[in-house]
């Protein structure tokens, strides 16, 4: 399907593009990104375009935050991660590649970085993203949040 918006990020939202959705709400949309750093790193999005954190409203700063925190928790729980990064960049400088704020939750595991260096993407099944979202989704409920 042809995306209608500029915007991946948007089209995502709009349901022009498929992503593995994991959480969404009025706000929000969290989803599993196609080319992870490990399993599990998810994309967190709010579904208002702001091409960076600086178009955005401090209450809306804080509630993406707030969302992140509580997925970042399930993903942890049902992962089994050993510990988690969450990033947010702004602007090409800072290697924003999509111009629509996200904010990345990757998990860590005991064995992914022996060199001390951060994995390398790899490109990951629908099949494969589909297993591991259920697993987030199911320990979602654990904190009373309905998966999408």
């Amino acid at each position: 399907m042809k995306s209608k918006t500029k915007c991946i990020f948007c089209s995502i939202i709009n349901n022009e593009l498929r992503a593995v959705k994991i959480f969404e709400d009025s706000m929000f949309l969290a989803f599993m990104d196609r080319y992870p750093i490990n399993t599990g790193h998810t994309l967190v999005l709010p579904k208002k375009h702001h091409k960076d954190i600086f178009t955005m409203e401090d209450d809306e700063i804080g509630k993406l935050f707030s969302t992140v925190s509580f997925l970042a928790k399930g993903i942890v729980k049902a992962l089994d991660a050993k510990g988690l990064n969450i990033g947010q960049n702004n602007g090409r400088a800072a290697s924003q590649i999509v111009p629509h704020v996200h904010v990345h939750i990757i998990p860590r595991y005991n064995y992914d970085s022996p060199n001390g260096r951060w994995p390398s993407r790899y490109l990951i099944s629908d099949e494969e993203l589909d297993k591991i979202a259920q697993k987030i989704k199911a320990s979602l409920t654990v904190y009373g949040i309905k998966a999408n």
